[in-house]
């Protein structure tokens, strides 16, 4: 018999195809937030983009990295030195915190010279599914 069997081949990449699929998803938030619901949809991505977030008891991190509120201008400054254009800036900021927390910190990225920045969080399609 001169034939090879591929049968084998396939199942074992289906399923190592299900396993990445499945573990993807779990490797992207750093930092446990509660976002809020929102029916827009989602930005596509060109560059990284920088991950600013605020959990529920107020504490700010820069991509993973805590950062007081009064070095938040400093540690943004050092991230678009050098740069022609800033980079893309998502804000993620648990819905249980006070307003004006959120536009304090939005009003440091803006006074930094960001321009694209965008929030995050979680909603519903009108078909009742859940997007990120």
């Amino acid at each position: 018999m001169s034939e090879i069997n591929v049968t084998p081949l396939v199942d074992v990449m289906l399923v190592l195809l299900i396993i990445f699929m499945v573990t993807a998803p779990l490797l992207v938030a750093g930092v446990p937030v509660d976002l809020p619901d929102a029916q827009a949809s989602g930005l596509p991505q060109e560059n990284e983009p920088v991950q600013l977030s605020i959990d529920g008891g107020g504490r700010i991190f820069v991509n993973d990295d805590e950062v007081a509120l009064a070095g938040l201008p400093d540690r943004l400054s050092q991230l678009a030195h050098g740069r022609a254009e800033p980079p893309r800036i998502y804000v993620r900021a648990d819905k249980g915190l006070d307003y004006g927390l959120v536009m304090r910190v939005v009003g440091d990225v803006n006074a930094a010279g960001f321009t694209k920045v965008a929030l995050v969080t979680t909603g519903s399609n009108a078909d009742g599914r859940e997007t990120h």
